[in-house]
């Protein structure tokens, strides 16, 4: 039987920077035709190249060793992955370095030959071997990951406001809002993403990529988009604390709505400024914000709850526990207590039998091969439970999270309580 080092060969780079080669040319082309996306440009190709190769990220691409007459050239990859490293906090103000995957895509005439699994477990592997507790990544589709031991964490919801005249909030927020060219984002941006990112269990820090997209310096295609719109909201003492890039999308339809792009808030009174903001821009009936939280607060400051409606909902974040007890000792705990847990990988990373004790809200975690577990869980469900947010009773209750002693299921819910609502809003 062909095997498939046979059939493929298999790189890892770097980007070549604005300085293009064929290499890294033919990778970008075939992960954007991957994901729809337009053909770039020289101009795009040079600005993505260097912005991968500021985020240091490490590109993989499976080659066909033989292709037919007038096919894509052998420069182009069958098959691309890249990774590269961020920070990932985990509650308390405390930050993770999480090992990142994205840009993963098969050519569908390649499909259903362990590409995927290959570049996969090699990646995991390499990440376990540097030293990285956890992975994660955004999945286009929600069923591919959990055979990589890759459970879902943290959630979006998309919501839509009315913004008409009868709009009105129970609480007047403090401060001010005005407009900002969308360009002084890049600069202004990170400064108040870091804020955020900070405070909030479940952020991944961003990538060049981003900026680049909410300030309009390239969209999806890579192209310039002068579309988009900014504003700044300023606290009492005159300091810049939140912001949101939008664009307007009503000439072309019944209603006169704005799309948010990037919505970015220090604080929660410097978002209840900035929903107050969006309602009053002329000339629009809806606001419309497809990474809004599951909890969303403006909810509970609006006269007419109504007004704000879930129009879908969206796994965001998926992890990957590839070293057990640095993963758990590194997250803070909302109470003390012990747990024998139970986990099996068919990666090998995550398994084993973990004891879990918590004092005064920090975690030691031992292996001990010989003791009764509490409870027993697969590594993927481990990931969706890790930052606190899916409940434990709930993953119990769907056959996730297999109970061994009475109570063991609430009391990992008390443990793994976050400090605060789980959220992210970094797409990589």
């Amino acid at each position: 039987m062909t095997t498939i080092d046979e059939l493929y060969e298999f790189r890892r780079f770097s980007a070549s920077g604005s300085e293009v080669d064929d290499h890294t040319r033919g990778w970008l082309q075939a992960d954007a035709q991957g994901f729809h996306a337009k053909s770039y440009t020289e101009e795009s190709l040079s600005r993505v190249s260097a912005g991968l190769v500021t985020d240091a990220q490490t590109l993989t691409g499976a080659y066909a060793r033989s292709r037919q007459d007038s096919s894509l050239g052998a420069e182009y990859p069958v098959a691309t992955f890249a990774s590269f490293a961020k920070s990932l906090t985990v509650g308390g103000g405390r930050m993770l370095p999480a090992h990142l995957i994205s840009a993963v895509t098969v050519r569908p005439t390649h499909r259903r030959r362990g590409l995927l699994r290959r570049m996969m477990t090699d990646n995991l592997a390499t990440a376990a071997a540097d030293g990285f507790a956890v992975a994660a990544l955004t999945a286009s589709e929600a069923s591919i990951y959990r055979r990589f031991g890759f459970g879902p964490a943290v959630w979006h919801h998309a919501v839509s406001l009315k913004t008409d005249a009868g709009f009105r909030l129970l609480t007047v927020p403090t401060g001010s809002a005005d407009w900002a060219h969308a360009k002084d984002l890049a600069e202004i941006g990170p400064r108040i993403f870091e804020r955020f990112h900070t405070a909030q269990p479940g952020s991944v820090d961003r990538h060049v990529g981003i900026w680049q997209h909410i300030t309009g310096l390239a969209d999806n295609d890579g192209q310039e988009d002068r579309s988009i719109r900014a504003a700044l909201h300023y606290d009492e003492a005159g300091e810049v604390d939140g912001y949101v890039s939008y664009r307007f999308s009503g000439w072309e339809t019944e209603k006169r709505a704005v799309k948010v792009v990037d919505f970015v808030a220090a604080d929660d009174n410097a978002a209840l400024g900035l929903w107050q903001y969006l309602a009053s821009i002329d000339l629009v009936d809806t606001v419309t914000w497809n990474m809004g939280r599951s909890d969303e607060p403006l909810a509970w400051a609006l006269d007419d709850p109504r007004r704000l409606t879930v129009t879908g909902v969206d796994d965001w974040l998926w992890l990957r526990i590839l070293d057990v007890p640095q993963a758990l000792e590194a997250r803070p705990y909302s109470a003390d207590g012990e747990l024998v847990l139970r986990v099996t990988d068919e990666l090998g990373h995550a398994s084993g039998v973990f004891r879990l004790a918590v004092t005064d809200g920090v975690a030691q975690v031992t292996t001990d091969d010989r003791a009764r577990p509490n409870l027993e869980l697969d590594a993927w469900v481990l990931g969706s439970l890790y930052l606190g947010g899916a409940d434990p009773v709930s993953v119990a209750a769907g056959g996730q999270l297999v109970e061994r002693t009475p109570g063991a299921v609430a009391a990992l819910r008390t443990l793994l309580a976050a400090d605060r609502p789980v959220y992210g809003i970094t797409p990589f």
